[in-house]
């Protein structure tokens, strides 16, 4: 790290040119290759996969997504002369539409199940040769267009369906710009320099600009989901800030204590905090890469993505921080309010907020560390009752033509119309199919069944079951499990039958990611706990940032819950309850488990630091809050002002992300960071960096505290100092300078 730090501070403009021919080129490339972005999403095994594979086989016809056009006579009926007069025109452009196979109008005898009682309401059926995501956006706009021309004073048409939904979708919102906002204010104000606040923002922005084009062309390589920059751009904009903040810190204090020698505080700064970067981004990889063990498709461009995304930032930071430190440095190391305070305080500034706290952290652990934990314990309780699914368009903004058809369906059929299930048997047997037919019907939660419809081989037969409730509905979900278990089997149909559709497909990827959550937890965990024993020498550190990482997570989850499925405060938030998403608890851990090790790491390594210089297990935990507290709290402050931002938006599954990671940041930063963690270090002393002599023998050693690391076996402070120059392993040649030149002055760590 030290011989990195020192390339890139003697030769900046070198590094400062690399990376902006790194950002043009990279862009141009990516513009030239375009993006692929897809949603493709397959499930092996399950019976929804099954369901849609024998269709695209044998019924192709049938293998796309179906959807609704959905009719509402404001007087009268759907019958009335002037009111067909304008849809049945309607519905034959709509047929003779590209990937359109199938319109079932309600005015003909296979659609006569498909008005309702009072006949005031009424829909067609739109099948379509594709999924969803295989279409374009410009597709369901089109298909939108067409029929709202029937769309008048007497006839009121709306959309539903999955085609339509995503032509429908907004872009996202610019949450970046929020965020950049954010960081602006709140690094002004920890600084008190437009040019300390301009550094991370510039390493952040300069490695995000790099990766997010760098998953676009990615995109091109591997399937790749929409929504992946989006999500990159959130993570890296805010550990590429996090990780500037925290050099750009340390580089502060170094200045301080080395005179106003601007090389050796941005090699210190770099040798101490710049390795808690390279560790902590290491652990966010991990954290993120560890989707790739759930064994659902769709997420591994977005893992691949988000972590390719995170290197960049975490590069940028260890190589352009130092290079604009050996521009601005001074400027940085003393800031006019430093002058101002200086001036007013002298050598002897009072003691920090940070210090007093610290103090009595050290005065209280034990009611602290109490009081915390049963708080957090109380925030987690919600999580058990944690209920995985999808939100229907029952969730859409009421605006919204989705909305607007699920509400008129659901008034003239009932809830289930908006997710009929897809019954697919590989059977042309009329006697057998009508038997199936029939027994599916009696089937408690069903409300209707259409009749079997064969393809031209007559060796494949489609139902469409509608259930009686929602499709978030829990109901539903016991639905398919009765259908797959008990009425099929009892059928007797003998012959392969499959339930699919699009709720029987959320609800096996709902049973997915609960069967593989435990181990993907599992291997995250156990990884990061190992890298932290590895780093520290410790087995209180590694088990302390395993279950309070675990706590942070869960407490967000039970606030998600208790929101956005138990419905509390939903009204002002706008929040219909239903299930949670099922990707979210996933995607959530996998973030913030990652930014979580952020802090973790930069706060016990500056811990460690100060044990290492001091020998006093309890002053270096004092020390190290007071030290790194201001940062953490800046940057966490910095990422809730950008996760909070997505609460307000239209889509529910991106609001109960920005609710979920913001609470996380939150929780982890003011409740960990700020209270358990230095309270349970001070309870466990020296006990903290004690580790067994065998397992410190058969361990790898590194060093994460860079200069003047401790001698001997690692396992407690020593006074006799490397200077850093060794500490490095590195001479004055590596620097491309003087072999004769005087090595860097030092001062304390």
């Amino acid at each position: 790290m030290l011989r990195l730090a020192r390339w890139c501070f003697t030769h900046r403009r070198i590094v400062v040119l690399i990376w902006i021919v790194a950002l043009v080129g990279v862009g141009a490339l990516s513009s030239a290759a375009g993006s692929g972005y897809v949603n493709n999403l397959t499930m092996p095994g399950k019976g929804s996969q099954q369901a849609n594979d024998l269709l695209k086989e044998r019924f192709p016809a049938q293998a796309g997504d179906s959807n609704t056009i959905v009719i509402h006579a404001k007087d009268g009926t759907i019958f009335d002369a002037d009111v067909k007069a304008q849809v049945a025109p309607m519905l034959a452009k709509v047929a003779g539409l590209p990937h359109v196979t199938t319109v079932v109008s309600p005015y003909d005898r296979q659609g006569a199940g498909q008005v309702s009682q009072d006949k005031s309401i009424a829909f067609a059926q739109v099948d379509l040769d594709k999924r969803a995501n295989e279409l374009p956006k410009d597709f369901g706009k089109t298909l939108l267009s067409t029929a709202r021309t029937a769309d008048g004073k007497t006839v009121q048409i709306e959309g539903g369906g999955q085609t339509i939904e995503r032509a429908e979708e907004a872009a996202p919102a610019a949450t970046e710009g929020i965020g950049v906002l954010a960081a602006v204010v709140i690094l002004l104000l920890a600084f008190g320099s437009v040019v300390a606040m301009g550094l991370p923002l510039l390493t952040a922005l300069l490695g995000l600009g790099i990766g997010l084009s760098g998953v676009a062309i990615l995109s091109n390589l591997i399937d790749t989901a929409d929504f992946a920059p989006q999500l990159g751009a959130m993570i890296g904009l805010g550990v590429g800030v996090d990780y500037a903040l925290f050099i750009v810190t340390r580089f502060r204090d170094a200045y301080k204590e080395n005179g106003g020698d601007v090389e050796a505080a941005t090699l210190l700064a770099m040798d101490t905090a710049g390795r808690a970067v390279l560790f902590a981004g290491a652990t966010v990889v991990i954290a993120l890469l560890g989707m790739l063990l759930l064994g659902v498709n769709f997420l591994y461009g977005v893992a691949l993505a988000a972590s390719l995304v995170v290197l960049l930032v975490m590069l940028s930071s260890l190589t352009m921080t130092p290079a604009l430190l050996g521009f601005w440095g001074k400027r940085i190391g003393n800031t006019r309010r430093d002058k101002r305070q200086a001036a007013k305080h002298g050598d002897a500034p009072p003691a920090s907020a940070w210090v007093r706290w610290s103090a009595f952290i050290a005065r209280h652990p034990w009611p602290i560390a109490a009081i915390t934990t049963v708080l957090l314990l109380a925030l987690c309780l919600p999580a058990l009752g944690l209920r995985l699914g999808s939100s229907d368009a029952g969730n859409n903004p009421t605006s919204s033509t989705t909305r607007k058809a699920y509400d008129l369906l659901a008034e003239g059929f009932g809830p289930g119309f908006n997710g009929p299930l897809v019954v697919a048997a590989e059977t042309g047997d009329t006697q057998k199919l009508l038997a199936l037919s029939a027994a599916i019907a009696k089937t408690p939660g069903v409300e209707a069944v259409t009749p079997p419809q064969l393809n031209p081989a007559k060796d494949t037969a489609v139902l469409r079951v509608y259930p009686t409730t929602s499709p978030q509905d829990e109901k539903t979900t016991e639905l398919v499990k009765r259908l797959r278990d008990d009425t099929i089997p009892g059928a007797q149909v003998a012959a392969p039958v499959y339930v699919g559709g699009l709720t029987a497909a959320f609800i096996d990827l709902a049973d997915l990611f609960s069967a593989k959550l435990p181990l993907f937890i599992g291997v995250v965990v156990l990884l990061s706990a190992l890298l932290l024993m590895l780093v520290f020498r410790s087995l209180v550190i590694p088990l302390q940032a395993a279950a309070m990482n675990l706590l942070s997570i869960g407490a967000s989850m039970g606030v998600v819950v208790l929101v956005f499925q138990e419905g509390f405060l939903g009204g002002p938030l706008g929040i219909e309850p239903g299930p949670i998403q099922s990707f979210l608890p996933v995607m959530l851990f996998a973030i913030v488990f990652g930014l979580s090790m952020d802090y973790e790491v930069f706060l016990v390594s500056r811990i460690r630091e100060e044990w290492a210089r001091s020998g006093n297990a309890r002053q270096a935990v004092g020390d190290g809050l007071s030290a790194t507290g201001r940062v953490v709290t800046a940057a966490a402050a910095i990422m809730i002002c950008v996760f909070a931002a997505f609460i307000f938006g239209d889509n529910v599954v991106i609001k109960s992300f920005g609710l979920g990671l913001a609470v996380a940041v939150f929780v982890d930063a003011v409740f960990i960071r700020c209270l358990l963690l230095p309270a349970v270090l001070h309870l466990c002393g020296e006990t903290t960096w004690k580790i067994p002599a065998w397992l410190d023998r058969a361990m790898p050693h590194m060093n994460i505290e860079g200069a003047e690391p401790t001698r001997g076996n690692g396992r407690g402070p020593s006074h006799e100092r490397v200077p850093l120059e060794q500490s490095a392993g590195a001479d004055s040649s590596d620097a491309g300078g003087d072999p004769d030149a005087d090595p860097v002055p030092v001062g304390r760590v």
